[in-house]
């Protein structure tokens, strides 16, 4: 399987460089079980969701904690057919594919009471995409139903749902919706914007 994430950074601030440079150091503690690639315009991470997510928490984190307003913008995927299988991205953390969605829920609401706290809030808007035929309305669907009861739900917007909270539980959110909705085998894809320190809500 191939699993990873394009990941820029927006700080609105004339200090842009300084908080990005020093938000990716958040990165170093997970670069040897991750393949991280920076250019011009995002970084590529690739590796198993189980350390994907907590690396995308700590680079906002980071960033929120700068003070600045920020925006960290994604896009991730897992199984997509035409990136070749990656032994990094080797996982146990996707939902077996004979669970019923009722109990995929269950353990994706469990799963949460392990989320850390951080101490920066989270403000973010997705969309998941269970890609090819079958019953992919359902997995998106069940999602939604998991996202509403995480906790997190803020509310649904045109085209995506909108969460909030603190960035462990938030992180969190977005890893079990995407490892436990849509087939182990299949593709699935998150578009992700998380927001912190926006001046209109002051």
């Amino acid at each position: 399987m191939f699993a990873g994430a394009q990941v820029s950074l927006y700080p609105m601030t004339d200090g842009f460089v300084d908080v990005i440079l020093s938000s990716l150091s958040a990165l170093d503690p997970y670069r040897e079980r991750l393949r991280i690639e920076t250019d011009d315009i995002s970084t590529l991470i690739v590796g198993p969701p189980e350390v994907l997510f907590p690396a995308l928490r700590d680079l906002y984190v980071a960033a929120a904690g700068t003070g600045h307003h920020v925006v960290l913008r994604a896009t991730l995927s897992r199984g997509c057919p035409g990136e070749p299988d990656d032994p990094i991205c080797q996982t146990a953390a996707l939902a077996n594919p004979s669970e019923p969605l009722g109990s995929r829920q269950a353990a994706a609401l469990a799963a949460l009471s392990e989320a850390p706290e951080t101490g920066e809030i989270a403000r973010a808007q997705f969309s998941l995409y269970v890609m090819g035929e079958g019953h992919h309305m359902d997995e998106i669907m069940g999602c939604i139903d998991f996202l509403k009861a995480s906790g997190c739900f803020d509310r649904s917007k045109n085209f995506c749902t909108r969460l909030k909270g603190d960035s462990g539980a938030v992180f969190a959110t977005l890893q079990e919706a995407f490892c436990r909705f849509g087939p182990p085998e299949g593709h699935v894809t998150i578009d992700l914007t998380v927001s912190a320190n926006s001046p209109s809500i002051r």
